[in-house]
């Protein structure tokens, strides 16, 4: 998803994060991804995150900025995750819907940093899709997730 100059993730398809209980897949001879994983494989608790968007607890838009709304849709996730007794680094799987790509793509240096300010340095697989419209009409962004708690 994230497509910067950052460091690539460089892990082999053997490689576990002892803490999460997440394995990384990714297929020998790969290029290593930038800002995501290919696959993960994880044991535990599921917990699906339905989209969020980028307003607050009460249904408030307080920025029409992409980055800003990706932000809030993001520490939107982290709060019901820590309802199911999980943390950021327990994410497995997020889909993001932008309504321009071209918005997206721009927004990538100050989408790096939310990111990483809200999740730290997890990776899970990720897809990123330009859809017509949100069911929000302010929204920019929607984000769901998948995240797995180990047992």
């Amino acid at each position: 998803m994230n497509h910067s100059k950052e460091t690539p993730l460089k892990m082999s398809q053997q490689e576990v994060m002892p803490e999460s209980g997440i394995q990384i897949l990714q297929p020998a001879g790969w290029a290593a991804p930038k800002g995501y994983s290919n696959g993960i494989a994880a044991r535990g608790r599921s917990v699906v995150i339905g989209g969020q968007i980028g307003w607050d607890s009460q249904c408030r838009f307080h920025s029409s900025d992409f980055a800003e709304q990706a932000k809030q849709a993001l520490q939107n996730i982290v709060a019901i995750l820590a309802e199911a007794g999980g943390r950021p680094e327990h994410i497995i799987r997020m889909t993001w819907y932008v309504l321009d790509k071209r918005e997206y793509l721009a927004a990538y240096p100050q989408l790096g940093r939310a990111y990483r300010e809200v999740i730290g340095r997890n990776f899970p697989a990720m897809t990123a899709v330009q859809v017509a419209g949100l069911m929000e009409d302010a929204a920019r962004v929607e984000i769901e997730a998948t995240a797995i708690i180990p047992d």
